[in-house]
């Protein structure tokens, strides 16, 4: 019996990218909670192909998981949040290798920029020490190569330096602040959707909500279109195959006033007729190993299986 609301997560993090389980600890509680299936999503990366000298999805097979390989990409430089997974690629296709080694030369300098920036706007966060440098909760500090700084970094760097009571509020202040919202190149989501089916995968929206519901008129006037409902549409006349309609907006960035209940409704009412399938997914990212009381931060930390899909739900699925 699964010890969490769904046996099925098919938005999860590690290490590779912003998460704080390694590929291996994250299987390792799945299979405590007796999950059935999990994604690796990673933020820009390939998932991993091995884990422990093995062939990743074997390794997960042999506890009792079934692993689903996917990568998270981050799109449009002028929306936050249009965020496309693209599920069981070829992950040797030399197109999607070129756009990794694309998209970590894009991050490693707008992050340290957005560093300088903040710095100048009387917020000091220092790249060096404020993100390249960690503390593991061992007390042990390593250090994180330019290349593997992810975005939510800076927010939590921001958050431990006092700018903003959690990463979450530091996300929404940079977001909505002209000045400290720079803008690092991301891909067309129409050619991620390309480039996925190209890839021979899938392409689900993640996290639709998090998308502005009035697109910012900035956007707008490079094209964009006016609604969160509009740009959606978009996607699905590009080729989107599914959407995330189960998501943890109650522990996110998410705006707007409907619970993540309504969110859900509201997705599956809107988009029934363009899609075949909706995915779910909590968006784990091992939060609790940031917090010396993780019960006392339970509000803001996505749990493994919070959200997801049932056995019956996941078996439907195209992959």
């Amino acid at each position: 019996m699964t010890k969490t609301n769904y046996p099925c997560d098919l938005h999860c993090h590690t290490t590779r990218s912003d998460g704080n389980d390694t590929p291996a600890e994250l299987i390792e509680n799945a299979v405590s909670l007796g999950m059935h299936a999990i994604a690796i999503t990673d933020h820009d990366i390939i998932p991993p192909l091995e884990i422990e000298g093995e062939d990743a999805v074997a390794y997960a097979a042999k506890k009792g998981v079934w692993l689903i390989p996917g990568y998270e990409f981050s799109c449009d430089k002028l929306v936050d949040d249009i965020h496309i997974c693209g599920y069981q690629m070829q992950w040797n296709h030399p197109e999607l290798l070129a756009e990794v080694e694309a998209a970590a030369n894009s991050k490693t300098d707008a992050y340290h920029q957005l560093c300088d920036i903040l710095t100048r706007e009387g917020m000091p966060v220092d790249w060096e020490e404020d993100v390249l440098k960690v503390t593991l909760p061992d007390g042990k500090t390593i250090q994180r190569k330019p290349e593997e700084v992810q975005r939510k970094y800076i927010f939590e760097a921001i958050a431990a330096r006092g700018h903003a009571p959690s990463w979450s509020d530091a996300k929404i202040m940079v977001r909505d602040n002209p000045v400290l919202n720079n803008k690092r190149r991301k891909i067309d989501p129409f050619a991620a959707i390309d480039l996925i089916h190209k890839a021979g995968g899938v392409a689900v929206l993640a996290h639709p909500y998090l998308i502005d519901e009035k697109i910012a008129a900035d956007a707008q006037a490079e094209g964009r279109p006016a609604t969160r409902h509009e740009y959606i549409l978009q996607l699905f006349e590009a080729g989107l195959d599914g959407i995330e309609a189960r998501y943890t907006y109650n522990k996110t960035s998410y705006s707007g006033t409907l619970t993540p209940e309504e969110v859900e409704q509201e997705v599956r009412t809107l988009y029934a007729d363009h899609t075949s399938f909706f995915s779910a997914g909590s968006d784990y990212h091992a939060d609790a190993k940031k917090f010396d009381d993780p019960e006392a931060n339970a509000a803001k930390i996505r749990l493994l299986g919070e959200r997801g899909l049932t056995i019956e739900e996941f078996e439907k699925l195209p992959f």
